[in-house]
């Protein structure tokens, strides 16, 4: 006896009986579906007041015989899918509906993720003759759309070649799927119950980073709620189109732009079956990727050892995957699946050697007041142009990339100036918005080199149209950092891709000094500047000191002493 699939509850044997008989129907290979058999489903479906279906073989054999209710089908578990990125599953849906609607959401949803061969619905009409039918298949990336839905005018007349057609349509994905790029494909996501234009640029800049982190940004979504779903920080109807659209497109990373709470990220990974990053992972794998030096090394796995802990019970499928590849880069990622007790004595371990690390960096940072070397920290936004700068002004030859985060560790060079007068200057981390806070205490000795700096060059890059932004994003650091009171210069970079007047206004408005550090223009006016600045605030303060010494000298004496 065939089995029945479905919602097979109260069907009486009769009913049974004769559902069961449709696993004797063929379908002729060249034909979507022939009249005799969608017949005898609209019969059926109209004594039971159920919707009928079948799912057929590329040979027309009938495969599953499938029951719903008045309202829907459920579709039974199909198995594995065929081998290859261009092939269907190799079955077709044939189904009823009885209250004249056409093809639904949920109709188009199992098309997508059950990666069927076509979905056809069939009216029932009260006489339990076929009605009016539709029938969709997927389109292949880059068609726009994912599916395409098309009417049948009279199924007695229908006479495409089904053979044909489906051969045509994998072989259309086969191309589309045939790649230069071979990374991982990603879908970028963001949800916002606010300003959609702001929300809008952060995930512009999500995209950047998850090319920097080493996928291949294949879409983008952007949704506008009310208020945020506090299960999975997007509605369920939402999760499912997000699941079609990376199905569609080939993508296996599923990226939010908002930091996920451990349920969510559980949650989103479980109903998914794909692997779910936030932006606070994508920041700390670019970190770990990134970082060369010891001291950079461990204060990634401590931000990573942090960031995971909460985590680690609650993520049966996203931190499983987090082993290996990104998400789980880097020098902490043999530690994933250690217990709470060996992570809290690794942390404690990590932050007694960054302590110590930290105390040498104070030494030097010592032996330079004491020999007189000035230091100067270049900050600013990520990929404002700070290493190209350095590079520039010191002819050394740091790495400089057009990437998000190219430099990570602290880099410094000597800059002699005229009359034997050096300085210090350090290249620095770049800042972002919404930077992982376990981030920014890890990285605090780093970043205490702007701290202790003397002055510092704030590089914006005058060419991007979020200069703005990037300005107070990172002045708003800096103030977190307590560099607050710390004298600075405002560097309008690659001013040679901006608009004149725009970076005119600018340099007039923030007192800046306009340079291509690609190109060395305008670096002799700002190295002119910076002398002035560091030698100039250094005298004068000599000479308050020398001032003060002849009024009071005692004091000074006893104070010193």
């Amino acid at each position: 006896m065939e089995e029945l699939f479905g919602n097979t509850e109260g069907l009486k044997p009769s009913e049974n009986k004769a559902l069961q008989g449709l696993y004797h129907r063929r379908v002729p290979a060249d034909r979507w579906l022939s009249p005799e058999l969608a017949r005898r489903m609209t019969e059926l479906s109209r004594e039971m007041n159920r919707q009928v279906g079948v799912l057929v073989d590329r040979v027309g054999v009938v495969d599953k015989v499938v029951v719903g209710d008045a309202h829907q089908l459920f579709i039974p578990e199909l198995g594995r899918e065929r081998a290859g990125g261009g092939r269907f599953r190799g079955v077709r849906l044939l189904h009823t509906h009885l209250r004249g609607e056409g093809l639904s959401r949920d109709d188009l949803t199992d098309l997508a993720l059950l990666r069927l061969d076509g979905v056809v619905v069939v009216q029932s009409k009260g006489d339990g003759l076929p009605g009016a039918a539709e029938y969709a298949h997927l389109l292949p990336p880059g068609s726009g759309d994912i599916w395409r839905v098309e009417p049948v005018a009279d199924i007695y007349a229908w006479s495409d070649d089904f053979g044909a057609f489906i051969k045509g349509l994998e072989a259309q994905f086969k191309l589309a799927t045939r790649r230069v790029d071979a990374r991982d494909a990603a879908v970028c996501v963001s949800i916002t119950v606010g300003n959609a234009q702001a929300a809008r640029r952060s995930l512009e800049e999500l995209e950047r980073l998850t090319d920097t982190a080493g996928l291949r940004p294949v879409d983008r979504v952007l949704q506008v709620r009310r208020e945020l779903d506090g299960r999975t920080l997007v509605g369920q109807g939402k999760l499912k189109e997000l699941v079609v659209r990376c199905m569609h497109l080939g993508a296996e990373h599923l990226i939010f732009d908002q930091e996920l709470s451990p349920s969510q990220l559980r949650n989103i990974a479980t109903e998914t079956d794909l692997k779910v990053l936030d932006r606070t992972q994508l920041i700390l794998d670019i970190f770990a990727q990134r970082a060369t030096t010891k001291e950079g090394k461990l204060q990634v796995e401590l931000a990573q050892l942090r960031y995971r802990r909460p985590r680690l019970a609650l993520m049966p499928t996203a931190m499983s995957r987090l082993t290996g590849g990104i998400g789980g880069t880097g020098p902490g990622e043999t530690k994933l699946e250690i217990n709470r007790r060996r992570a809290d004595e690794r942390e404690h371990r990590i932050e007694r050697q960054l302590r110590e690390i930290s105390e040498q960096r104070t030494m030097r940072r010592d032996r330079r007041k004491r020999v007189g070397l000035p230091l100067v920290a270049i900050v600013g936004y990520t990929n404002a142009g700070k290493s190209t700068l350095l590079n520039r002004m010191t002819n050394a030859a740091v790495d400089a990339e057009d990437k998000l985060f190219a430099t990570l560790d602290p880099t410094s060079r000597r800059l002699r100036f005229p009359e034997e007068r050096e300085i210090v200057l350090t290249d620095t981390v770049g800042f972002i918005r919404n930077l992982p806070k376990d981030l920014v205490h890890a990285f605090r000795s780093t970043l205490d080199e702007s701290v202790q700096a003397e002055l510092l060059l704030l590089v914006l890059n005058a060419a991007d149209d979020e200069v703005l932004f990037h300005k107070e994003t990172v002045e708003r650091t800096l103030d977190e950092l307590g560099a607050r009171d710390v004298p600075r210069i405002i560097v309008l970079n690659q001013v040679d891709r901006a608009d004149p007047e725009r970076v005119a206004a600018m340099a007039r408005e923030f007192d800046a000094e306009c340079v291509s550090a690609l190109s060395g223009a305008g670096t002799d006016a700002l190295l002119a500047r910076i002398e002035t600045e560091v030698f100039r605030s250094r005298a004068g303060a000599a000479h308050a000191r020398a001032e003060l010494l002849r009024e009071q000298p005692h004091e000074l004496l006893t104070d010193r002493s």
